[in-house]
């Protein structure tokens, strides 16, 4: 068998004559915060959360000076008016025509056609039994409830994580003396730390803000702590020991941003929950005294109405729905983003 090959200079080609073409493929890499920016983005209810809270937020510090009316305001002849916006009233509705119920059948009457100067007087929301606007008492109560949620952001964070990270770090001794404490403080309910907190101090926005200082930071705490049992052990925190690292710095510096996703996660979760406590407690009397108003108290004040003059109570009961829900679906995007994993289970 003849193994040999012969070679024809049609077998060769010279380089210069082959046009080749490199494509350079450049990749950006993004960083941790702007990858979850942009799936929080894509997540169209904290979309509509994020605005609502930004919304409400602004008018709680803008809309009181919208009305033109102050929150204790009591305006003589002004009592259980109904609605009237600018505008709209020309569409039919929100004229300040409201339907009462007498023993001889329905009336309809509209109390601004009464007053000496009723077509320069609105009332967004319309007015309480006394006469205080409610569009200016609703988002002042507003910004009780948005004081209350920053509080209990701030407790989970600055107390619930400390108390839970160091608990899970150290352990041993040490971990059973804090959880039984934890234990302690958790067995006492909120509506007794509460009353317990008005017969030392005077009813108002302090006892509310302790109370839940109190209590409102044991589920952050735990969560910390479980972390902590989960990560203590870890390579990078060995390694970091091992270099001389002080536990001060291992807990804040090396596991905390290993775990401050699920911190944050927990804290916005804990947001409406706070916000319905103070609500609650407002609404059973014990809360912020009068004149001042927040949300809760509004509902218990106005509940009273329901039946002569429903519209009083709607406006603080959307809004402090409204604001619930809108945390809520903040902290469903942020979970999402944060940790997609959580998608598949």
């Amino acid at each position: 068998m003849d193994n040999t090959m012969q070679e024809t200079p049609k077998d060769f080609t010279f380089i210069g004559e082959v046009s080749t073409t490199f494509e350079v493929e450049s990749f950006h890499e993004e960083s941790h915060w702007k990858q979850m920016l942009k799936r929080v983005a894509r997540n169209k209810g904290s979309v509509f959360g994020f605005m609502m809270i930004i919304f409400i937020s602004f008018m709680a510090l803008a809309g009181p000076l919208f009305s033109g009316y102050e929150f204790d305001q009591q305006i003589s002849g002004h009592e259980s008016m109904a609605p009237r916006i600018p505008l709209i009233e020309n569409l039919g509705i929100f004229d300040g025509s409201e339907t009462l119920k007498t023993s001889t059948g329905e009336l309809v009457v509209n109390k601004y056609e009464t007053l000496a100067d009723g077509e320069d007087v609105y009332h967004w929301f319309g007015t309480d039994v006394l006469g205080r606007d409610l569009f200016t008492r609703t988002w002042m109560g507003t910004r009780i409830s948005l004081y209350i949620a920053l509080v209990a952001v701030i407790v989970d964070v600055l107390f619930g994580m400390t108390y839970g990270m160091v608990s899970g770090y150290y352990g041993g001794a040490i971990d059973t003396v804090m959880q039984r404490v934890l234990e302690i403080i958790n067995g006492i309910p909120s509506l007794v730390v509460v009353t317990l907190l008005i017969i030392i101090l005077k009813p108002g926005l302090l006892s509310i803000t302790l109370a839940i200082a109190i209590t409102g930071w044991i589920g952050m705490s735990r969560i910390a702590r479980a972390s902590m049992l989960k990560l203590k052990d870890s390579e990078y925190v060995l390694a970091a020991r091992t270099m001389g690292a002080k536990d001060i710095t291992i807990m804040f510096k090396e596991v905390l941003p290993n775990i401050f996703s699920q911190l944050l996660i927990m804290s916005m979760f804990s947001i409406p929950n706070a916000i319905f406590t103070e609500a609650f407690l407002a609404f059973v009397g014990i809360g912020i005294p009068v004149p001042m108003a927040s949300l809760g108290s509004l509902i218990s004040e106005n509940f009273k109405s329901l039946t002569t003059h429903f519209y009083m109570i709607i406006p603080p009961v959307l809004i402090l729905g409204l604001l619930m829900l809108s945390f809520n679906l903040l902290a469903d995007g942020l979970r999402d983003a944060l940790d997609p994993t959580l998608k598949e289970v």
